[in-house]
């Protein structure tokens, strides 16, 4: 009988990092050094893609566009692509390890799933640098998947699903039907989709919803609700089989996924 066996969680935005605010940060100060001046909403857009593919999609759209041929009377091209990500990582890298808390509910939900014998898988838009910094933050305050891997030990970063296929290898699952993938943004929706396997959007302390803790818990609860419905539809028309309030309410969607696998629907 089918039934989930492997859960594959993001980093930041779901499992550390409550509102994956160390990344979008740093969007903002470099093109503003540059002199041009991105949106909150333009600088999370990409979350969850590889840093150097992300920058290359704000440069991307058309607003951006615009503002840099303005500004430098031409286009942007590779060189300030690279320019760019040198100057995104060595801000990055001084402030990482401040972003390593796992997001409440964080530690008791993986106890609750490794209880039911459930392995635990990881993806990132992160590179394997980055990530050496994050992994022993997070483990020293206690989250530590069984594996992770990050874009650049596959041929390619979110929206491909590569990442994900090398969960199952090193993880030993072979069947799409049994994993679930759980993240923060639409990248990593559709990085579960393109590999065919369950996938949930997360909610609260997601890029997509872009709040603090703090933001949250001060919102009116209509204003709160009205924000989330709002993600909730973005990352259900993306692709997610399901949106959750927060990473708490993955064991009770995983029920609900074993069910569907025995009444024989499929990822």
């Amino acid at each position: 009988m089918k039934k989930i066996n492997l859960v594959i969680f993001d980093w930041a935005g779901t499992t550390v990092d409550y509102g994956c605010f160390a990344p979008v940060q740093v969007f903002l100060e470099i093109f503003k050094e540059k002199g041009i001046e991105v949106t909150l909403e333009e600088a999370r857009g990409p979350m969850g893609m590889l840093k150097i593919d992300h920058i290359k999609a704000m440069l991307s759209i058309d607003r951006i566009t615009a503002l840099w041929k303005n500004k430098y009377n031409r286009e942007w091209n590779d060189s300030d692509i690279n320019e760019l990500y040198k100057n995104f990582e060595n801000k990055l890298f001084k402030i990482l390890a401040d972003y390593t808390e796992p997001v409440p509910n964080c530690i008791s939900t993986i106890n609750t799933l490794r209880d039911r014998g459930l392995k635990i898988g990881s993806t990132t838009g992160y590179t394997q640098e980055m990530m050496d910094i994050i992994i022993p933050g997070a483990e020293s305050k206690g989250y530590k998947p069984n594996y992770y891997t990050t874009p650049n030990a596959v041929p390619a970063g979110r929206p491909a699903p590569y990442m994900i296929y090398q969960n199952m290898l090193v993880l030993e699952e072979e069947d799409t039907d049994c994993v679930i993938k759980i993240g923060d943004t639409i990248s990593d929706i559709k990085e579960g989709r393109n590999a065919k396997v369950w996938t949930v959007g997360i909610l609260k302390g997601s890029s997509e919803l872009g709040l603090s803790l703090e933001e949250v818990n001060s919102l009116s609860k209509n204003e709160l609700k009205e924000k989330m419905e709002k993600t909730a539809s973005k990352m259900l028309s993306a692709g997610a089989h399901f949106v959750a309030e927060d990473i708490s309410k993955i064991p009770l969607i995983i029920d609900i996924i074993n069910n569907k696998l025995i009444n024989g629907e499929r990822a």
